[in-house]
């Protein structure tokens, strides 16, 4: 991640040419440590993305819009009083620091203008936004820092905000490129290049220090003990480029895919470092390339955070019914004794007459052996022969009992473990936090979790996933349990086709058949879907059943999502993905 404090002054650049002077019209905090703040100007409006996640910290303008809370965070609250209306006056960066102090004109509750900023503090999982009044004192924080958690430097309401500490590097804004050469060689102790820049310079990520070793060596390994007057005159020149570039903030945003088209890495300059592994894009802006850089990241990020509970409850819940499975198993192989008891009992009562009372042991003609082998059985002394042939028999009827409910609770345990998996599989698929209600819905209705409180509106249930064949035939997937018996119980149509990976949690999938037969291309594509939407989704082939509709059931009482079918066929594919119709 290249973040650094060059790219971010070109970052402040953007924000001082499209939102100067605009007024804060809205508020919203989605995630505990991320703001969104809707600018409003005669232009027109733009948003503010503010986040101060570990592997993710940022501020720029974006295009998303994420989903928020029903109930708005203490912070978010807060800050929608003291800062809706105000008019964003300026935006500081001190030297080359990943800080940004955003300064707003705002009115108090007297009706006096006051000066109010947001410290941005773009630092790792140090990362911070910091909210803080005309005196200098911080108001709150996204993250708070108290003595417990840090005895350099505390973040708390009520203190006087002091800006993270200056590393001891020099400022490309101020050094020359000779200077910054001359500190290199000055190191104490040899080592390669672009650690000894990134040792030096202050505001300058990992990737730009790689690529001013690979231009200055052409490519080969360079030290700074080694820099000859060819290396240091190429050295010199590049490093004048990138003064040039953080001085005027005339570099480019450019994005680095790798051959699977991630997102790898983004930096103001064109990278050749990486040679053909790796293409590197141009961006429209820097906010537009930060945007698409983390997009995935935080959607899957979020969803993760949001659901922390949701797979807490189903990870105990499926060690409770592994667990439970392993004993019952265990006690069933007990129970595969029982024929012995029953033997035993036939051959005590039919050799009464030959067994003394008080004797521990009877040898006996087994009478169910074709050879009439003699065997041995134990007895209890103070029970008489009578007694002791109905405590082999009471033996035998109650391990034959235990075997009968052993199994049925063995099955019942299986099929909720199976329930389970399912539910696992719809939550590591959820994308939005309406899908995440959903699961949280259903999961209560089970008994998996408890109600919350009083009773909310509900709303309208989800569609399921729609995808268009290459001949125009509608594809529908289910995003979870629930969904999946709406659409195969109640919304398909009896001639449509349904598509199951076989033997595997996942998606109910329909191809909506309009009374048309599907093409093979139809059929192949479905059946990839379904592989894709299922916990199989990274398997090499898959295997995928599918039937009418008309052969679907739902047996009486059984689990959302649980179904059974018959007169199927498989299929086996390789899972593929797809952009759903918007």
């Amino acid at each position: 991640m290249a973040l650094d404090g060059i790219f971010l002054r070109h970052i402040k650049k953007e924000l001082e040419e499209s939102l100067l002077n605009s007024k804060v019209d809205k508020i919203y905090q989605p995630f505990k440590d991320e703001l969104i703040l809707s600018m409003r100007s005669r232009e027109g409006s733009n948003k503010l993305l503010i986040s101060a996640r570990a592997n993710s910290p940022r501020i720029n303008i974006t295009s998303t819009s994420p989903e928020n809370p029903k109930t708005p965070p203490m912070l978010c609250m807060l800050l929608r009083k003291r800062l809706s209306g105000a008019r964003l006056r300026a935006v500081r960066q001190p030297e080359l620091e990943r800080l940004l102090m955003l300064e707003f004109e705002a009115t108090n509750e007297l009706g006096d203008t006051v000066m109010l900023s947001l410290a941005v503090e773009i630092m790792g999982q140090y990362s911070n936004i910091v909210f803080i009044d005309e005196n200098g004192i911080i108001i709150d924080a996204v993250k708070r820092v108290d003595a417990s958690m840090s005895s350099q430097r505390l973040v708390l309401p009520g203190m006087k905000y002091e800006p993270p500490p200056k590393q001891a590097k020099m400022c490309i804004l101020e050094a020359e490129a000779e200077d910054i050469i001359k500190a290199v060689e000055c190191l104490p102790k040899p080592m390669p290049l672009s650690k000894a820049l990134l040792a030096v310079i202050q505001g300058i990520s990992p990737v730009v220090c790689r690529e001013l070793e690979y231009l200055t060596g052409r490519g080969a390994d360079v030290y700074s003990d080694s820099l000859d007057e060819e290396k240091r005159t190429r050295l010199s020149y590049f490093l004048k480029r990138d003064i040039t570039a953080a001085r005027d903030c005339s570099g480019m945003p450019y994005i680095i895919i790798d051959q699977s088209k991630k997102p790898i890495d983004f930096t103001f300059e064109h990278i050749q470092q990486y040679g053909s592994g790796r293409s590197v894009q141009e961006s429209e802006t820097f906010s537009e390339l930060l945007d698409r850089y983390y997009a995935k990241r935080d959607a899957a990020e979020s969803i993760k955070s949001k659901s922390e509970d949701l797979t807490r409850v189903l990870s105990n819940a499926a060690t409770r019914l592994i667990k439970k499975i392993y004993v019952q198993n265990d006690e069933l192989k007990s129970c595969a004794d029982r024929e012995y008891f029953r033997i035993c009992g036939d051959l005590l009562q039919a050799n009464l007459y030959r067994i003394q009372k008080g004797a521990q042991e009877v040898e006996v003609e087994n009478f169910y052996d074709e050879n009439l082998s003699l065997i041995t059985i134990k007895l209890e002394p103070a029970l008489s022969p009578s007694a002791n042939a109905q405590k082999y028999y009471k033996k035998y009827q109650k391990a034959k009992t235990a075997e009968q409910v052993l199994k049925v609770q063995i099955e019942r345990a299986e099929s909720e473990l199976d329930y389970v998996s399912s539910v696992f599989d719809s939550l590591s698929r959820a994308e939005t936090v309406r899908e995440l209600d959903e699961i949280r819905e259903e999961l209560t209705e089970q008994g998996y979790l408890k109600a919350r409180g009083k009773k909310q509106k509900r709303e309208t249930a989800l569609p399921p996933l729609e995808f268009r064949s290459k001949s125009g035939f509608t594809v529908l997937v289910g995003r979870n349990n629930k969904q999946n018996d709406r659409l195969t119980l109640k919304q398909a149509d009896k001639n449509d086709i349904w598509f199951h990976a076989k033997d595997i949690p996942g998606s109910h999938t329909v191809i909506v058949t309009g009374g048309r037969e599907p093409d093979e291309d139809t059929m192949l594509f479905a059946a990839q879907l379904a592989a894709y939407h299922s916990k199989a989704r990274e398997a090499g082939k898959v295997p995928v059943d599918f039937t009418k509709i008309r052969y679907v059931s739902k047996p009486q009482g059984s689990k959302p999502g649980m179904v059974i079918y018959v007169n199927q066929q498989t299929m086996y594919v390789s899972p593929k993905s797809a952009e759903p119709v918007k």
